[in-house]
């Protein structure tokens, strides 16, 4: 069953004037009580539980930041990442957080706002594999997260860069560590400030992906949704006033 949780975020009523004009803030947030996001809380430090069950991580911040300066309450449902664009084609959520990037393909579907977070991308290996560039990958099993950027890279890399190994696709991040300590793949591709957390933990091996880069990550809405303007205000506010950064020290990493 999926779980829904109600975060602060700085409630407001919409008040109008008794010319039936909007009082002070205007836009499409001023409309709603309630903002509704989709997460998939498999995915530290962007999203993750906490032993106390809440969905914590650098997007939850960001999405209770947003919801603040909206003058919105925030409720967050958790789904599997592979759910989440259809969420917002069939309007169950108004906005997805999600450490999602803003490809092309996704974009023929949803709306986004301006980049938020680049990470990149890593191979990581049970320590002393060996594998240290694409070509130690050949015949080897990669796995990656379904539905993921990390998913389509993948398969470009296979094809691009004709290197021959076996992709295998899995619901999330923590299912493909474990398949690497199991031994059940050889390596799994993935974001990299998500396989940071990994490596320290597990002790584990790794090598960024020497690719082109990726698209970066960006907050997904509806197509059309009034709410692309609004949040990237937001976000550019964040991101002149030093905000964004301070979320970024706080759950980020750059050290491998």
């Amino acid at each position: 069953m999926k779980k829904s949780y109600l975060l602060a975020g700085g409630v407001s009523a919409l008040l109008l004037t008794a010319c039936g004009q909007e009082d002070t803030a205007t836009g499409a947030a001023e409309h709603k009580e309630v903002l509704e996001m989709g997460t998939s809380a498999e995915f530290a430090p962007f999203e993750s539980r906490n032993p106390q069950g809440d969905i914590v991580g650098f997007d939850i911040d960001l999405a209770n930041y947003i919801a603040d300066e909206l003058g919105v309450e925030l409720k967050i449902t958790d789904m599997k990442f592979d759910g989440l664009i259809g969420a917002l084609q069939n309007d169950r959520v108004d906005l997805v957080l999600a450490g999602m990037s803003a490809t092309d393909a996704r974009k023929e579907n949803v709306d986004f706002s301006t980049e938020y977070n680049h990470s990149g991308e890593m191979f990581v290996s049970q320590k002393g594999s060996g594998l240290e560039t694409l070509e130690d990958l050949e015949g080897l099993t990669v796995g990656v997260q379904l539905g993921t950027i990390q998913e389509e890279g993948a398969k470009s890399i296979i094809e691009d860069e004709v290197i021959d190994f076996e992709l295998k696709a899995l619901d999330d991040s923590g299912a493909l560590i474990q398949e690497i300590l199991s031994g059940r793949i050889d390596a799994a591709y993935m974001d990299k400030q998500v396989a940071l957390g990994y490596i320290e933990a597990q002790g584990l091996d790794a090598f960024d992906d020497p690719t082109t880069a990726s698209p970066g990550m960006a907050v997904a809405f509806p197509k059309g949704s009034d709410l692309v303007d609004e949040v990237n205000a937001v976000l550019a506010e964040m991101e002149e006033s030093g905000k964004l950064d301070e979320l970024k020290d706080k759950w980020l990493t750059d050290e491998q």
